[in-house]
């Protein structure tokens, strides 16, 4: 046989295999079945959608998923007294104090975000927050003093991570971390992974404004992702994969004192809600990033916000009244 029927012989064989491999995948993909499930986690309804062989599998890969995500609700809530996050406020402005990986993890990505966004994301915003929590319920703004009062706990600046160590200390004492604004991403990011780990990479973890995407459904380009408009309905419609997408916004959560519209959010900077109206999507490649840069695109706006968004390589879009 010459060079060129060697050649002719090569390219068929590899037609062949090629064409196998493609009625294998089909056929791989047309014997999966779609699965959902639901629970209540981290404050929220968590919703899991997942592609698998059969309902067992489905069933315990889930289960194991949302298992990751109560463990970290164990560690990173600002509610639970017993939470890892709450057990190191209250001791580490006195010494250094070692956390799990999972904390660290979070922390470090937050406090780069923070110095990122000028303060614009900031976890040490916690005792900001309790006095907007209070605000919400009583209807009356914090007073000047009681904001002063709290802006001298909160600052990222105040947290110091020793990486070799693995320990974090608090620069002054009554400080409160909230990691309301990233904690969901990494559960989404960690659910996913531990679906792949039984052998599920067709799936979907959705936190409410957070959701965390794997391979495409079968046969198809990619989840179908809905970007809301400033009135918070579809306004484009994404097909997307192996990403996570946040929203944040100022247009569901708020209080109305004195005539004006304070939001949920509030801006580390001032301590105040934001008062503008906004809405923000990120896409980026690990929900720990989407989650925290939606929130701190809303306080920086639109000009300040693609400029962070352009630095950590991710897209935005911003619907506002600015």
């Amino acid at each position: 046989m010459n060079a060129k029927e060697k050649a002719w012989v090569s390219g068929k064989v590899a037609v062949v295999l090629a064409t196998l491999v493609s009625l294998s995948l089909a056929q791989s993909s047309s014997s999966l079945r779609r699965f959902e499930f639901r629970k209540v986690l981290m404050g929220v309804e968590c919703r899991i959608v997942l592609y698998a062989r059969d309902e067992a599998t489905a069933k315990r890969a889930c289960t194991a998923a949302f298992d990751r995500i109560a463990q970290l609700d164990a560690i990173m809530s600002d509610y639970r007294p017993d939470s890892e996050l709450m057990q190191l406020c209250a001791k580490a402005h006195e010494v250094p104090v070692k956390v799990s990986d999972d904390l660290f993890v979070v922390l470090k990505t937050a406090l780069e975000i923070a110095k990122a966004s000028g303060g614009a994301f900031d976890i040490t915003i916690g005792p900001f927050v309790a006095l907007w929590r209070r605000a919400r319920q009583t209807k009356q703004l914090p007073t000047e003093a009681e904001l002063v009062a709290a802006k001298e706990k909160v600052g990222w600046q105040k947290v110091q991570l020793d990486p070799k160590e693995r320990t974090v200390r608090l620069l002054v004492a009554g400080m409160r971390l909230d990691l309301g604004g990233i904690a969901k991403g990494y559960a989404g990011d960690c659910a996913l992974a531990v679906l792949r780990r039984f052998g599920i990479t067709q799936a979907m973890v959705e936190f409410g404004g957070d959701i965390v995407l794997g391979d495409p459904p079968p046969k198809r380009k990619g989840w179908r992702i809905a970007l809301p408009d400033a009135t918070g309905k579809p306004r484009k419609v994404l097909e997307l994969a192996n990403c996570a997408v946040s929203t944040s916004g100022t247009t569901e959560q708020f209080v109305e004192i004195g005539g004006r519209r304070y939001a949920h959010i509030v801006d580390p900077r001032t301590g105040l809600g934001l008062t503008k109206w906004v809405l923000v999507t990120v896409i980026a490649k690990k929900g720990i990033l989407s989650d925290p840069l939606a929130t701190a695109l809303c306080v920086l706006g639109e000009k300040e916000g693609q400029k962070l968004a352009t630095a950590y390589g991710v897209t935005a879009y911003f619907a506002s009244s600015e």
